[in-house]
């Protein structure tokens, strides 16, 4: 078993590669394991670092040691691939992926927790062909996550910081609403949306947590729809979706569970900003589906990618039929 940390040295508001280095070291010396060090030079490296060691066909485990974009592209280099499984070092600005797992989230910060831990299977959205590990978000969201970046060396910002300076810049200055066709399996609606997000995790954007109810591996994925609404409206019901209490303000907000959900932009529209774990692209039609291949992972023994879920319910099975819920 080969074990490999892949280093994204631009990650977070300073480069760890030095830290990780000496982690994977001690570890080697440990547990006498074959670890050894990659680092990712340019966008999208991790990805194709990662289906390159997938592709060898030896057992592998990755650790990607970056931020949400570092896992979001590790996961899209080794899914489907049953010799490989990834885990996380936390080393960029919000890490929300490690959000899920609750207080064990810590624990991935060294690897002596990891390295022999239990592999599970992570189920995956597929958006355009691009495969998503947590939030497929479209709208307000997604724009505001596209321009997050901008502020994330900003001197005394946290994840959260930076977060909460784009929202303010997207809000006072840009419109919030777009006019789009969404369907949902089959339902056709047209309408102004501010957002529509698909969730198979629960946090984005520096820990806002619009559906608590998603689980990572049930092969239900919950999207939310929220209509436009005027800028204070948004203002005042922004800390309740943040919260994932979009029961709060049901003239507005709907939550479905559809196999299939289309967006498409209307003619004189801007492109649709999708952002992917945090990564984003532009396109006239967004297409969202339950991926057919899942990622292996690992973690600490006895941690859970659901171990913040919320609203209890009985095990579903993959593929679910359609149900919509309009709250």
């Amino acid at each position: 078993m080969r074990h490999v940390f892949l280093i994204n040295p631009h990650a977070g508001k300073q480069d760890q590669t030095a830290r990780i280095r000496a982690l994977a070291d001690r570890l080697a010396a440990a547990h006498n394991l074959d670890c050894r060090c990659l680092l990712t030079d340019r966008p999208g490296g991790a990805e194709v670092l990662s289906r390159a060691l997938a592709e060898a066909g030896e057992p592998v485990r990755i650790y990607a040691c970056g931020g949400d974009g570092t896992v979001h592209e590790a996961a899209n280099g080794i899914a489907g691939f049953p010799n490989a499984a990834m885990t996380v070092i936390p080393a960029g600005t919000g890490n929300d992926f490690l959000k899920n797992f609750g207080p064990d989230a810590v624990k991935f910060s060294d690897p002596e927790h990891l390295w022999d831990g239990p592999e599970f299977p992570l189920d995956l959205i597929d958006c355009n062909g691009r495969l998503c590990l947590t939030i497929a978000c479209s709208g307000i969201d997604a724009r505001i996550a596209d321009t997050v970046h901008r502020y994330g060396n900003v001197p005394g910002l946290s994840g959260r910081g930076s977060y909460l300076l784009s929202v303010a810049v997207n809000f006072l200055f840009k419109p919030i609403g777009r006019r789009w066709r969404v369907e949902l399996d089959g339902e056709v609606l047209e309408d102004d949306f501010a957002l529509v997000s698909m969730c198979n995790g629960r946090y984005y954007g520096g820990g806002s947590m619009p559906v608590p109810e998603a689980r990572m591996d049930d092969g239900v994925l919950e999207t939310i729809l929220v209509k436009n609404v005027p800028k204070r409206t948004f203002a005042r019901l922004f800390p309740a979706y943040s919260a994932g209490e979009y029961w709060k303000f049901p003239h507005i907000a709907r939550m479905v569970t559809s196999r299939q959900v289309v967006i498409t932009a209307s003619p004189g529209e801007a492109d649709i900003v999708t952002c992917l774990d945090g990564e984003s692209l532009r396109s006239r039609e967004v297409r969202l589906v339950l991926a057919e291949k899942r990622v292996n992972f690992f973690g600490p023994k006895g941690c859970s990618p659901n171990a913040t879920a919320g609203f209890d319910r009985k095990p579903r099975k993959r593929r679910y039929s359609t149900a919509f819920l309009l709250l």
